[in-house]
Parts: structure tokens; C-alpha cells; sequence
């Protein structure tokens, strides 16, 4: 085998600046900056041989250094807690057509619904001085203490879908409590009496409203709560499995299962249905989100949908216009609700 010692990668070559541009076209650094920068006083002759020698010399313009000088770097971050989902696709294709349009480049990173990751990225962000910030919260995520330097800094900030409650930081979410309620009720109406509540391990903002409206839709249909029904767990896939082993083991099964999200959900259908259990006759089961698996599962997953796209567009419209405007304003805006709607679909249907 040949090596190519045309390029020895531990002694890279020198990064080209505008001082050896100005050197091979013999004028001054000057111009060849403001040439770069396409400056209306370097005529179009002059810029035409600058951006030529630039690009075949392999220039790079020093972004950073330029954005320390304008204190403003063109670079939105988004945090979410996972990508693995067809509402949080959805989401970042909403944001990021309008920040393109607005002239902005997207920074995107997941916390893999950890704190302490979301912690270290919230602060890689600051670092690197985006800005402004879009953020869905990591569900095991308690408090805010870590966005706090973008507002004592006047960057914008933006939650979405898990936000947390902020004088200074719109929020823009679905009325989860109602959509628990509703998808619960749902369940009762087709004559589910023990129902049984799949959710986080930590009950985050999200996860305590959606359990709300499960527990109140039990008191309004006079059904006992029962605690050992609740299943707290991380809501993987893995974790839906396991909440299938653990139904599978309690003494009296539930015939209703509402878990708080759709991945969650399917994991823990097919695991019941790999051991028997018929899906809806005996367990009736809705999950939420409406992710793409959820009307590929069979049978189709009854679920809670909201518009991804239309919640990324809103929340990167309110962002930009923070962004354009004054910064410390609190708007009419701060608290933004979508509406959701019930998706009934198969596996919930014990009444056909």
C-alpha cells in the first residue's frame, strides 16, 4: 500500500491570512479585507481577484473574531430532550425555516432528557455566544438555574413544548392537563375501570400535568385511584417493555393502559402482545404525541395530536422578533397555548 506524502498530517499547513492574500496580489491587507467583505470602496475588479486568491489559497474567514467585534454571531441553539421523534422533527424543520429566512444558522444538541447534560450544553451555548435560545426541557429537569445567564445577559430565550414558567422566557405548549383528561375520559367511556398511568420517573412540568388530568378524569368518572397503577419510568423503549413485564405480573391487570408518550406506548404493546395479551380486547391503550409509529403499531395507537411544524414556527418567530426588538420586553406572548386534538384510533376501541 502506497502512502500519499503530499499531505503529512502532523505538519499541517499554516492558516492562510489576509496578509498573505494581500502579499500574491501585492495590495494592502486593507483591501483585501474590505475587498472580503464587499466593501462598496474596492472596485469590482479588485474584489473579483481577492475572493479568487482566497478561495485557491483555502482562506477562511475568522467568524468568531468577527463576531466578537459585531457582539452578534447569527447563530441561534436549540435544546431539546431527544431527536428521536417525529414531533421534535417536525419541530426543528418549523424553526428552522423561519430562522433561515431571517438570515440565522441553527445549532441543534438533545439532553437526552439528562440535566446534568442538559446543564453542560446550556452552558456550551453560552460559550459560544448564540444569539438567542429555543428550549424543551429534559424531563428529569426540576429547575431553570441554568438558563438564568441569558437573561441576566438580555438573550432571548424560548421554551417550547416542556417549558418552565418565566416572567422574561415565552413559553409555548399544549394545554396537557386537558389532553391527559380527555384521552383518559376516552378510556372510561369504552368501559376501562382500572386504568393504568405509564409516565417519568421524575414528574417533570409535562409529566405532572398530564398525570393531573388522569387522576381528575378517574375522580370525575368516580373510578378509585389506585397508586400501584402509576408506572415511573424514563419512557424509552426499554422502559415500555419493562412496564409490560410489570403489568404482566400484577395480580389484577389493568384493562386500560395511558402511557405519556407514543414510543413508550408501542414498546410496551408489542411486549404485551408477544405474550398473549390482545390489544384492545383485553388492554385497551392510548399513548401521546402522535409520532409516525403510532399509525404503524397494530393495532393503530389512539394518541394526542399537536402540530410540530406550527410550534417550531412560533417559537422561532417569537425568538426573532426578541431578537429584532427589545430583548428585556415582556410581551403579551409569555405563555402561548396550541390547541391538541384526541386521535381514536384501534387500540383503545373495546366499543365497536
Amino acid at each position: 500500500m502506497l502512502l500519499n506524502t503530499d499531505t503529512d498530517m502532523s505538519n499541517p499547513e499554516k492558516e492562510v491570512t489576509i496578509y498573505d492574500i494581500a502579499k500574491k496580489l501585492n495590495i494592502s491587507a486593507a483591501t483585501v479585507s474590505r475587498g472580503l467583505m464587499d466593501h462598496p470602496s474596492v472596485n469590482i475588479n479588485t474584489k473579483q481577484r481577492v475572493l479568487e486568491a482566497a478561495q485557491s489559497m483555502g482562506y477562511r474567514s475568522n467568524h468568531l473574531a468577527s463576531n466578537l467585534r459585531k457582539k452578534k454571531s447569527n447563530i441561534v441553539g436549540i435544546i431539546v430532550g431527544n431527536l428521536n421523534s417525529s414531533f421534535m422533527s417536525n419541530v426543528i424543520s418549523g424553526v428552522e425555516k423561519v430562522l433561515s429566512d431571517a438570515g440565522y444558522n441553527l445549532i441543534i444538541s438533545q439532553s437526552l432528557d439528562n440535566i446534568a447534560k442538559e446543564v453542560n450544553i446550556a452552558q456550551a451555548m453560552y460559550n459560544n455566544r448564540v444569539d438567542g435560545l429555543l428550549v424543551s426541557l429534559a424531563y428529569d429537569t426540576e429547575n431553570a438555574d441554568h438558563f438564568e445567564s441569558f437573561v441576566k445577559r438580555g438573550i432571548p430565550l424560548v421554551y417550547f413544548d416542556r417549558v418552565w414558567p418565566h416572567p422574561q422566557c415565552p413559553g409555548i405548549e399544549i394545554d396537557n392537563v386537558k389532553a391527559a383528561y380527555e384521552i383518559t375520559e376516552h378510556l372510561i367511556n369504552q368501559g376501562c375501570k382500572r386504568i393504568a398511568h405509564v409516565t417519568a420517573y421524575k414528574l417533570s412540568a409535562v409529566a405532572a400535568d398530564r398525570f393531573k388530568g388522569f387522576k381528575q378524569a378517574l375522580d370525575d368518572h368516580s373510578i378509585t385511584f389506585d397508586e400501584d397503577l402509576v408506572l415511573l419510568t424514563q419512557l424509552t423503549l426499554q422502559a415500555g417493555r419493562e412496564a409490560a413485564h410489570t403489568i404482566l405480573a400484577m395480580p389484577e391487570r389493568p384493562d386500560g393502559v395511558f402511557v405519556t408518550n407514543d414510543a413508550c406506548a408501542v414498546a410496551c404493546m408489542q411486549e404485551l402482545k408477544r405474550h398473549g395479551i390482545r390489544i384492545p380486547e383485553d388492554i385497551a391503550f392510548a399513548g401521546f404525541n402522535n409520532d409516525t409509529e403510532a399509525s404503524i403499531i397494530e393495532p393503530n395507537l389512539t394518541t394526542v395530536n399537536y402540530k410540530g411544524y406550527d410550534m417550531g414556527e412560533v417559537a422561532a418567530k417569537i425568538l426573532v422578533n426578541r431578537l429584532h426588538n427589545n430583548k428585556h420586553h415582556v410581551a403579551a406572548d409569555n405563555r402561548l397555548i396550541q390547541k391538541s386534538e384526541l386521535i381514536i384510533r384501534d387500540s383503545s376501541l373495546k366499543k365497536k
